[in-house]
């Protein structure tokens, strides 16, 4: 009893502490204390998440204490499908969720679920893939540049082209799965094929069409990302864009050939986010601000000594509580190599990141770009202004609430400050990005000169 009642007390006299903390800079003395972020006003929590490799700092989070040394009894729950896992966080069900980077921007602006929800911290970069059936691969290849009796890689879709063209003069659909209609994995998939001039389709909301498939050459649909490789094996899809290690499962089933990384289309790409709902934000600044510090501990463990720690943490993802893949099928991408065709692995060791290059930092730029790919497809029916791309993506993405708990990790001497942005000067938003696979260069803060530049997609004042 008496312990409650301390814990009543400290609630009491510290809440008002997280305003002086939000101002404070980022100098060492001046950097928020552990004790003034105040006692977490929800101690037991319930995360959900799917079963997915990316879901890491969650995981690790939990098992090396990083949680409960926040005082957080967390409960960490595999959700079905992504739009459960949503609909669970907007109900209150769960605290909040390993998101798709889209998810929190899609609920906020009111494609699918209206509901605001946002993110203040990121879970990693890259980690997804493209896979192909065998039949589809063995046409693919004929197309494709070798060296040393192996395909040149990034390999374009450029080299898929004619094998969807050759399925239209048949009269029959080319059928591709993906995750989630605001997932990276929809984004990624269909700028790789738009790269190589094949267009995806539109959405048009606005008529009531929210297939994805007007005017498509391929068809996208849903898949949920465990159900992907046997999905393409019964042949009701063809190839697929997914998270590992649902890729490197086709590899080892010998039912398909991943042709391209997520690495390989926008290096260093945004992938997952950890959303809540704004509302439960609100009510719990002190327990976000301290779950947030617990993954930027668990994010740092999994990238510490050049990932030294990726042996162990395979292990703990291979639990059926977790991942449930084998160990050999997580390891394949984890630790810092992908396997394409059967015994052609290569070294990739940014694949999975989870804290290098500023990875956990919720930048507006990130959010920018989801928000350009759900106009350039027309989930965003209409022209919007850069404004409106600049305040949407601060309504959602809150890299303020991220740099409190930085800040508090730095005094309590768990990070460094060199690990972090400038939090003074930062403006979250990166310098223009060049590395894309079609080379188009992305201006986070020119959000329609951008969308101006791709000749597949809506632009301007288009409307469907």
């Amino acid at each position: 009893m008496l312990h409650k009642q301390i814990k009543t007390r400290l609630k009491q006299i510290t809440s008002s502490l997280v305003i002086a903390a939000s101002v404070m800079t980022s100098s060492v003395s001046g950097v928020v204390n552990a004790e003034d972020i105040g006692w977490p006003e929800k101690e037991e929590l319930k995360f959900g998440f799917i079963k997915l490799t990316d879901m890491a700092p969650l995981a690790i989070a939990y098992e090396k204490g990083y949680f409960e040394d926040e005082g957080l009894y967390v409960t960490l729950e595999a959700q079905a499908n992504w739009k459960v896992l949503l609909d669970r966080v907007i109900d209150g069900q769960l605290d909040g969720a390993h998101m798709l980077a889209g998810q929190p921007l899609g609920a906020t602006i009111g494609f699918g679920t209206q509901s605001h929800i946002i993110t203040a911290f990121s879970m990693d970069l890259n980690g997804n893939g493209i896979t192909v059936s065998n039949d589809i691969w063995a046409e693919m290849e004929k197309h494709i540049p070798q060296k040393d009796g192996k395909p040149v890689h990034p390999i374009k879709a450029d080299y898929l082209k004619p094998v969807v063209d050759s399925y239209a003069s048949a009269g029959k659909p080319f059928k591709m799965g993906m995750v989630f209609p605001v997932s990276t994995h929809n984004y990624e998939l269909r700028y790789w094929l738009a790269a190589g001039g094949i267009h995806p389709g539109y959405y048009a909301p606005h008529k009531g069409d929210t297939s994805g498939q007007i005017d498509a050459q391929a068809l996208l649909s849903v898949t949920p990302p465990p159900q992907m490789p046997a999905t393409m094996e019964a042949g009701t899809i063809y190839g697929y864009c997914v998270g590992e290690p649902w890729n490197q499962q086709a590899v080892f089933k010998g039912i398909g050939v991943p042709v391209i990384t997520d690495y390989e289309i926008w290096k260093n790409n945004p992938e997952k986010v950890f959303g809540v709902s704004k509302a439960w934000a609100d009510e719990n600044p002190n327990t976000h601000i301290r779950v947030v510090k617990a993954m930027i501990r668990a994010a740092m463990w999994l990238d510490a000594n050049n990932n030294a720690n990726r042996p162990e943490a395979v292990k703990i993802l291979a639990k059926s509580s977790y991942v449930g893949a084998d160990e050999d099928v997580i390891a394949n991408s984890m630790t810092g190599t992908f396997e394409y065709e059967k015994g052609d692995k290569r070294e990739v060791p940014d694949f999975n990141v989870f804290f290098r290059h500023n990875a956990t930092y919720p930048y507006y730029s990130d959010a920018i770009w989801y928000l350009t790919q759900m106009r350039r497809w027309g989930q965003i029916s209409e022209a919007k202004s850069d404004d409106w791309y600049k305040e949407t993506a601060k309504k959602v993405y809150r890299p303020d609430i991220y740099a409190q708990a930085a800040k508090a990790l730095i005094a309590e001497g768990k990070a460094s400050i060199a690990d972090f942005p400038e939090f003074a000067t930062e403006t979250g938003f990166k310098p223009p990005q060049t590395e894309f696979i079609d080379d188009v260069t992305f201006d986070g803060t020119k959000p329609n000169a951008y969308l101006e530049q791709f000749s597949i997609g809506l632009k301007g004042d288009t409307v469907l």
